[in-house]
């Protein structure tokens, strides 16, 4: 890992190619970080989906998380458009992670089994 001086010192905005990517230090539309993130990110997934019930951070709102997911982000998203809906809430994405909210562990269970997933409800 560079020290903190080398972060410091590298280049963020050229007149040639505007504004620098500041982690591979190429211009922001030659940049392939987040693909290189996400390929990892599914390079390090194990097959298993994995529910759970949330409440920690939000206020003691509970949400249902979807881990575990091998899709990109445009699938991703899209499916969780669908079982957002065949949950009748609403819901985000963050960082491959889909939140669904209130608890439907059972439903989303049965949902994803049903195309084809391995699912493993885990947490309590």
């Amino acid at each position: 890992m560079a020290s903190l001086q080398d972060q410091l010192r590298g280049l963020v905005y050229s007149t040639e190619h505007g504004d620098m990517c500041p982690h591979c230090r190429q211009p922001q539309h030659a940049c392939r970080c987040a693909e290189l993130a996400e390929r990892e990110r599914l390079a390090a997934l194990d097959g298993t989906v994995r529910i759970r019930r949330e409440t920690s951070g939000r206020k003691g709102k509970g949400v249902t998380t979807i881990a575990g997911l091998p899709l990109g982000d445009a699938e991703l998203k899209a499916l969780a458009k669908t079982l957002k809906k065949r949950c009748g809430t609403g819901g985000s994405i963050n960082r491959g992670v889909i939140e669904i909210q209130g608890d439907h562990r059972a439903v989303l269970k049965a949902e994803l089994e049903r195309l084809g997933y391995t699912v493993k409800l885990a947490g309590g």
